[in-house]
């Protein structure tokens, strides 16, 4: 089975990236779940009910959440209603939503999802590690096909999430940091990793916004309105290629313009 997972989508140039090529990216390569990193759909903080409901309706299954989850005030009451959301699974069991979720992808087959946050430079969470653990032993009862989504700003913490699960859940994926990199491969125990799926909106910008107030605020000190950026976009994400075991067998960087 093939499972397209698409980085931080940023506000109207990332969707319609999604609106423009992914139901191409489907057909040709015989995907059965689209996942996506949505914290970032609405102007570049949070998610909005008329923004999940046109990603929804472009071919996208489930919806992974992370450090600006709560900036749309719409987002609770869409957790509770729509059950392929999730927000990272080691905030606290105070916030609403759930960490974790189970979604049936097109040929049948049924496969859990798991967000987590990093703690290095981010918001204060609790471990990730422990959280990860839980969530997988409950979706271990339901299927053997499992991702993780890992929303983290440190290289070194994604890649020791990524070691820390291989074996234990089909892939690891990180966001957050908007840049694509390029050491997508296969973990020893069968775990497909990449360290970041990359950022799908605007292509002239810095981590989607416009540059030159990101950059006036980094030669100042001062503080700077920051808007989202416009103009050609960039999609993208990999692909996971897992048999019924669970263990994957390819992956596929993707990106494009």
């Amino acid at each position: 089975m093939k499972i397209f997972c698409v980085g931080d989508v940023v506000s109207r140039v990332g969707r319609e990236m999604l609106h423009t090529h992914l139901r191409r990216v489907i057909d040709e390569n015989d995907i059965s779940l689209t996942v996506i990193n949505g914290e970032n759909l609405s102007h570049g903080h949070g998610m909005s009910r008329r923004a999940y409901e046109e990603m929804t309706d472009c071919g996208v299954d489930g919806f992974t959440l992370g450090n600006h989850a709560w900036d749309c005030k719409e987002i609770v009451n869409l957790m509770m209603y729509n059950k392929n959301i999730i927000r990272p699974a080691n905030f606290s069991d105070r916030c609403p939503g759930k960490g974790s979720m189970l979604l049936t992808a097109r040929n049948g087959q049924r496969v859990g999802v798991i967000n987590l946050s990093g703690q290095t430079y981010m918001n204060p969470c609790s471990c990730p590690f422990e959280a990860a653990e839980r969530e997988i032993k409950s979706l271990k009862k339901e299927t053997d096909i499992i991702l993780v989504d890992f929303h983290a700003e440190a290289t070194s913490e994604k890649q020791a999430m990524g070691w820390y699960l291989d074996g234990k859940v089909s892939a690891v994926f990180g966001t957050h940091t908007h840049v694509q990199t390029a050491d997508e491969m296969i973990l020893p125990s069968g775990t497909g990793y990449i360290t970041d799926l990359g950022m799908t909106g605007a292509v002239y910008s810095i981590l989607g916004m416009e540059r030159k107030p990101v950059i006036e605020r980094f030669i100042t000190g001062m503080p700077q309105k920051f808007s989202v950026a416009d103009g050609e976009g960039r999609l993208c994400g990999c692909i996971f290629d897992i048999n019924d075991k669970g263990i994957t067998e390819n992956v596929t960087r993707i990106s494009i313009m």
